[in-house]
């Protein structure tokens, strides 16, 4: 099935229905890094009046541990999922590993892994049923799928409930058995959305060490998070997204800038209020 073209800022004209330009005009593109993780350029995404991601340009480097962070409603959500093929976008570039997403999408969804927020698992399947099917569909045979299936669930503490249907997990096992099938076919990139909401902090520790070691070995993560001080002893790189823009990206200690990842954030995106609230709220 052919994919139709993604209009380029040059394309969107008032003629075209699926044009509509976004809040902030870029130009042509500059041209995205085939050496980066991941590269995208003019990403754009609008619902009706309303720009959800405002021609985002952002590059990803290969072996990084990158946090993308910003306030509710800022555009993570919708950056990722178009940076990962679940969403289509209005307009922009998005490159895996040099390889074009939407022109190539079969061949660039091989190199990732991804934990997307509120997208449905086949929750009537055990929680073995589920990441072995994860692997199957990826191309690689049963013996190997058992193999890292067996793996990933002594990793992730989740051989006793191997056998239990997903629907009855909580909602911290939901999680780690959605990182189980992110995982599962060794990509070269891995896109967690909250990987670390509802998870204990003991699960959480056993999913940072194995991050970590994914990322030493050669590989890429992005994580989405609210959480500041998890992202600053994380991540070697962060984004900070406002108004579905970039408004700072680069290493972790030049975006905080000798200050918390937290002070600097509220400091970029605003919205912090001050006082001690309404004299009803005060008990004393």
């Amino acid at each position: 099935m052919s994919i139709p073209e993604i209009p380029t800022p040059d394309d969107r004209t008032p003629e075209n229905p699926g044009s509509k330009p976004p809040a902030r005009e870029t130009g042509a593109w500059a041209a995205a890094d085939p050496s980066a993780a991941l590269s995208i350029r003019g990403l754009t995404k609008w619902y009706g009046d309303k720009v959800a991601v405002d021609a985002i340009d952002l590059d990803v480097p290969t072996g990084s541990f990158y946090g993308l962070v910003g306030p509710n409603g800022a555009g993570k959500t919708t950056t990722l999922s178009m940076s990962t093929g679940l969403l289509r976008p209005n307009a922009g570039q998005v490159l895996i590993h040099g390889i074009d997403l939407w022109r190539n999408l079969t061949e660039a969804k091989r190199q990732i892994g991804v934990l997307a927020d509120g997208v449905k698992l086949f929750d009537r399947l055990t929680g073995e049923q589920l990441v072995t099917y994860s692997g199957l569909l990826s191309g690689m045979d049963r013996q190997t799928a058992g193999e890292r299936v067996a793996d990933l669930l002594q990793l992730l503490d989740l051989e006793e409930a191997a056998g239990t249907l997903v629907v009855d997990y909580s909602a911290g096992m939901t999680k780690k058995v959605a990182i189980a099938c992110a995982l599962v076919h060794a990509p070269r990139l891995l896109v967690l959305d909250e990987p670390f909401e509802s998870v204990d902090p003991v699960s959480a520790a056993n999913i940072r060490h194995l991050l970590e070691g994914y990322v030493a070995s050669g590989g890429t993560v992005i994580v989405s998070s609210h959480s500041m001080d998890l992202v600053q002893r994380m991540c070697d790189h962060v984004a900070i997204i406002n108004a579905g823009r970039v408004v700072a990206a680069g290493t972790t200690d030049d975006v905080r800038a000798g200050s918390t990842l937290e002070d600097r954030f509220v400091e970029l995106v605003g919205g912090r209020t001050h006082g001690e609230g309404p004299a009803w709220l005060r008990i004393s």
